[in-house]
């Protein structure tokens, strides 16, 4: 027998008729889920962002190796760091790194390289991958799947986000490296999604789009 330490499984048992609405239920909620640009600055508890926190890391990982670190930043001068840092990289996207075809296909979302919302969210939380882990000799450890794994983190971290009745927006001002800078992070650990997070400005609008319908998304083999 495996020396492994190994606990019960406790299911959540429901019946194939709850299965079902809970499922429905839950896509319904989920589809009201957008992105948003505008933030109003009307405060979050930390309580609620560790909470948030808490069920990111409750992703799966490549061998349990949990390859990620969240930072929650709040104060006022280090996300107009950010914001600063942000807006000149995103300068730069605009006016001579993306394609035109980019360009084109970025005009629906009305953007620009200002990012208001990077001071004006109460909360940024920014993900990082840590390609590696330290030991306390100070010898690599590694890790598996880290793109993946840091990938549902993220996911679960927006489905907290919105079941906590606030908003996000998935932001990525390519090259990212400023963050590792202002937030003297180390070297195992790389930037992976920079998130605004609050509540909505009165008025906030966002574009009139549709999700792919499942048709569209999905194969089946039965």
């Amino acid at each position: 027998m495996s020396k492994q330490k190994f606990i019960p499984y406790k299911p959540v048992n429901i019946d194939a008729t709850e299965s079902l609405y809970k499922s429905e239920i839950y896509f319904n909620w989920l589809d009201k889920r957008r992105s948003i640009r505008e933030f109003s600055s009307k405060p979050v508890s930390k309580e609620v962002i560790e909470n948030i926190l808490k069920s990111a890391s409750t992703a799966p990982s490549g061998a349990h190796k949990q390859p990620w670190s969240f930072c929650a930043i709040s104060n006022p001068e280090i996300k107009g760091e950010i914001r600063k840092a942000a807006e000149e990289e995103e300068y730069e996207n605009y006016h001579s790194r993306m394609s035109d075809v980019w360009l084109k296909d970025l005009k629906p979302f009305e953007t620009n390289w200002e990012k208001p919302f990077l001071e004006i969210a109460p909360w940024l939380i920014v993900v990082f991958s840590r390609s590696y882990d330290m030991d306390d000799l100070g010898k690599k450890l590694n890790n598996y799947y880290v793109k993946e794994s840091v990938g549902l983190a993220c996911g679960m971290l927006l489905t907290a986000i919105h079941n906590a009745g606030l908003c996000a927006l998935t932001h990525t001002p390519s090259p990212m490296n400023f963050l590792s800078n202002i937030l003297n992070r180390p070297k195992n650990e790389r930037p992976f999604l920079l998130i605004p997070v609050g509540y909505p400005a009165d008025n906030c609008m966002v574009p009139d789009l549709q999700r792919k319908p499942l048709e569209l998304i999905s194969e089946w083999y039965e």
